[in-house]
């Protein structure tokens, strides 16, 4: 997959392509990547990317000539193009499943007040919300989706890891450990420790439950359970709507 980056700050995004798994990932071919600084496309002496927006207000808008020839020179037309913006779809786990499948992903950083709704009319074809805040750096932002989108391909992260994460079958992740046995005063839960690896996936099935009803119930609402895992649920509840769960959530420990 290869992922063009339009942005005022390259600089801001070159080093998550450079580093971790993601370098791993480029220099396997997995991933390639293009940073387009979109100021190279402003034709005035100054290089000027924003103004005021018309009708007043505070802010700056992110002006739509540099910004539309900058993406004409990547052919962006030709591929998907996402936005990152407050006003766009939520993001979730499926969608970033479906942008995955993409041989080319074009992702537009924006700042200030955002970009000219012209851009977004003529070019766009998703606009993404990454969560119900505001933050300044569209960069961030489009490291966000890309972080999200890159690790579903193949070869980067291994299948079993992918199985098991949150959001993939509608449930959070169940707790980690490692050694030491013991830290500071609290012990690894016995029964990771018994090697009996039915108990274990039994386990940690109800641990997955037990996150998902007290941090996301409503994702329990779309979740695929069977009925053992339905009647954990039912278990659960009362000791989660008293906030008990630490006494009555915890068997197997």
């Amino acid at each position: 997959m290869n992922f063009d980056i339009v942005t005022l700050f390259p600089e801001i995004v070159e080093s998550f392509f450079t580093s971790s798994i993601m370098a791993k990932s480029v220099q396997a071919g997995s991933v390639s990547y293009n940073l387009v600084n979109f100021r190279d496309w402003a034709q005035d002496k100054h290089k000027t990317c924003d103004d005021a927006p018309y009708g007043g207000g505070a802010g700056m808008v992110i002006k739509p000539e540099p910004l539309g020839r900058a993406l004409d020179a990547i052919g962006a037309k030709q591929k998907r193009v996402v936005y990152p913006s407050p006003s766009g779809r939520p993001f979730t786990q499926e969608y970033a499943r479906e942008l995955s499948r993409e041989e080319n992903l074009v992702i537009i950083c924006g700042r200030y007040e955002g970009i000219d709704q012209r851009i977004i009319d003529l070019y766009v074809d998703d606009e993404i919300c990454i969560g119900d805040y505001v933050i300044s750096s569209g960069e961030v932002a489009a490291l966000v989706v890309v972080d999200a989108v890159y690790r579903l391909l193949d070869g980067v992260i291994s299948g079993e890891s992918l199985v098991e994460e949150s959001f993939t079958d509608g449930l959070l992740e169940y707790p980690h450990y490692t050694r030491p046995e013991t830290y500071c005063g609290i012990n690894v839960p016995t029964i990771l420790l018994s090697g009996h690896h039915a108990r274990i996936n039994q386990w940690r099935l109800r641990k997955r439950l037990e996150k998902t009803l007290l941090n996301r119930p409503e994702l329990l609402d779309n979740a695929e359970l069977d009925e053992f895992a339905k009647r954990i649920v039912t278990e659960l509840k009362p000791y989660v709507a008293k906030g008990t769960e630490k006494d009555g959530c915890d068997q197997g420990d």
